[in-house]
């Protein structure tokens, strides 16, 4: 009645566990129970339907276990997500002396990628090379997915160019791995080679091409891969791909097409609705932003955390106070608090001129990351208070929070605007020899602004001495900015020159306007001459700074001479009034500090301005 063949097909076709159990029992009474492969096949069968725990029974009993029921095994664990008892077995399967195959190594590096265990595959890794699988093209695989998962796209490259043979699962690996470390570049590049090698992408692979192409910004790959979708007709065009393209052209800064793109998906989901609520945010487009957070509850969709973090960059672009307060109202009652809400709500009420809230939020939030700790030392460095910028640095190191790269950046800068020489240099200091942070050109460029802005020229010139690369742009412009305001005339001559050699973009119109101020402070006309002239030529113009001011839930924008608001005559009318008052203050000001010299002068300002 029984043979390899008909066993199979009985186990393929129990669709539950009762009826695995019908064909256990059979062949236990049969006796046919220990022959061949029959009690892996029984434990698959159990793990199949969802019967980890029979399935551990059938394995404990058997007598002498050869390494395919230890394999069994150890995907049945795998099936139910259960690494730990993966990586338990597999010590097991050593320590009874069973010699492993290629299927046992397979699992166990999964195992250690589920778990994010880097070390412990390593020790797998070494073991199973020791076995002759070193260039075993399933072990080869799940090592470059350990390695891409942990970051470790160096170490994935070197397997990948040893294997001798790889399938579509390498290659979608290497080009996913890459675009995910935002290595968008070398994804690419992977997908080129495996071109040339005649392979086909899968869908997998193009969603990683996809997200490279968005990672380095690359417009005319991105326009390359869409029309290569469309004529290829070779995957179908889901919302999945759909919705990746929407977030690719939105990062590529081509949000027409995005909107084109948004528009064709017959159904849509909340990721997409998100993605491109977001691209709007982020390329500036805030109204366009809100338009469609209103059109997409129109359809039923609630708003998400990824929609939320979208409107919010919107509300903290046109500087919205009362929005923000309406979508802080949204998210404590129907999303939770995490952690990226919290910072950007942070960010957006900084942003919209509201401190208080800003650190409100911040101190309701229990479990700080290092970049909501970053963002509220910003807000106090955009507003100009680097004492508390400072304040919060202390609080942060005493969290034992591990500051980075961006928390000294942040921190310097704010140092800066609060004019905080001393205070910078010491927080440098601590930057490289306490927390071992190399400087980047982003640091430097804050410490010759604060020293420069601090009266500290040459100060500021001298760093340069103790950079490993050519300073940018940013820091000679810091630089020019600092010999302007303190008359350092032979050392601006020489920054000016740096500066002109990098060739600013003409989009860079500050840049320019600085050097030509410089020139003038200077009297040498020529130059200005010349600088006026070369903006003239590149259509270079000044742009002109504008606020914008809330006013009961209406924003009003005021350009430098503006007449154009509807009400200026009105506001013309309060400025001079305001001027008139101001100027008898200062008069009667005056009078009353010759006439009563005794009196406190906070009381006589005080009664003047009462």
């Amino acid at each position: 009645m029984f043979s390899p063949k008909s066993i199979k097909s009985f186990f393929l076709a129990c669709k539950d566990t009762p009826a695995v159990a019908k064909i256990h029992a059979l062949m236990i009474v049969s006796g046919y129970i220990n022959t061949g492969n029959c009690n892996t096949q029984l434990i698959a069968s159990y793990s199949r339907t969802g019967d980890i725990e029979l399935a551990h029974k059938v394995f404990d009993r058997i007598p002498k276990k050869r390494v395919d029921a230890w394999n069994a095994m150890l995907i049945a664990f795998s099936s139910k997500d259960s690494p730990g008892e993966v990586i338990n077995l597999y010590h097991e399967l050593n320590s009874e002396g069973i010699r492993p195959d290629s299927s046992t190594f397979t699992v166990a590096l999964k195992a250690c990628t589920s778990m994010m265990n880097l070390e412990l595959g390593e020790e797998i890794r070494k073991q199973a090379f020791e076995y002759g699988y070193e260039h075993d093209v399933f072990v080869g695989s799940s090592l470059l997915n350990l390695y891409a998962k942990c970051g470790k796209m160096n170490d994935a490259l070197k397997v990948f160019e040893k294997m001798p043979r790889r399938d579509v699962v390498s290659w979608t690996t290497m080009i996913t791995g890459f675009a995910q470390s935002g290595r968008g570049d070398e994804a690419i590049d992977i997908y080129r080679l495996m071109q040339k090698e005649g392979m086909e992408g899968d869908r997998i692979v193009i969603l990683g091409l996809i997200q490279a192409c968005a990672n380095v910004n690359d417009t005319k790959l991105g326009l390359s891969v869409h029309g290569y979708l469309i004529r290829s007709h070779l995957l179908p065009m889901d919302v999945v791909i759909q919705t990746s393209l929407v977030d690719m052209h939105t990062k590529t800064g081509n949000i027409a097409l995005a909107a084109r793109v948004f528009k064709s998906i017959h159904y849509k989901t909340i990721v997409t609705w998100s993605a491109l609520i977001s691209g709007y945010a982020q390329n500036g487009f805030a109204i366009n932003a809100f338009d469609l957070l209103v059109e997409m509850q129109s359809f039923g969709f609630k708003p998400d955390t990824t929609s939320i973090v979208g409107i919010l960059l919107a509300s903290s672009q046109i500087g919205s106070l009362k929005l923000c307060k309406s979508l802080h109202g949204y998210v404590i009652r129907t999303l939770a608090l995490n952690q990226i809400l919290g910072t950007t709500l942070i960010d957006t009420y900084s942003k919209c001129g509201s401190l208080p809230y800003a650190h409100k939020v911040f101190d309701e939030i229990p479990l700080k990351d290092t970049v909501m700790w970053n963002t509220m030392i910003a807000s106090y460095g955009a507003h100009g208070h680097g004492n508390e910028a400072l304040s919060v640095f202390h609080n942060m190191l005493e969290s034992k929070s591990k500051p980075d790269h961006t928390t000294f950046a942040s921190l310097l800068s704010a140092l800066s605007h609060a004019g905080l020489v001393e205070e910078g240099r010491l927080c440098f200091k601590l930057m490289v020899h306490e927390h071992n942070i190399n400087p980047t050109d982003k640091h430097y460029a804050c410490m010759a602004d604060l020293l420069a802005r601090g009266g500290h020229v040459e100060e500021a010139y001298n760093l340069i001495g103790s950079m490993k690369t050519e300073p940018g742009l940013a820091f000679w412009v810091a630089l020019l900015s600092g010999c302007h305001n303190y008359g350092k005339f032979s050392i601006g001559e020489m920054v000016t020159k740096k500066i002109l050699e990098l060739n600013p973009d003409d989009n860079n119109s500050g840049i320019y306007a600085l050097i030509s101020n410089f020139y003038a402070k200077a009297n040498k006309w020529d130059e200005v001459a010349d600088v006026r002239n070369k903006m003239k030529r590149s259509g270079t113009k000044k742009v002109p700074g504008n606020s914008v001011v809330e006013v009961n839930g209406k924003l009003h924008a005021f350009l430098m001479e503006d007449k154009s608001h509807f009400q200026y005559q009105e506001i013309l009318k309060i400025l001079k009034m305001l001027d008139l008052e101001m100027t008898s203050t200062d008069v009667t000001t005056t009078t009353l500090h010759t006439s009563c010299e005794n009196e406190a002068p906070t009381s006589i300002h005080w009664t003047a301005l009462k």
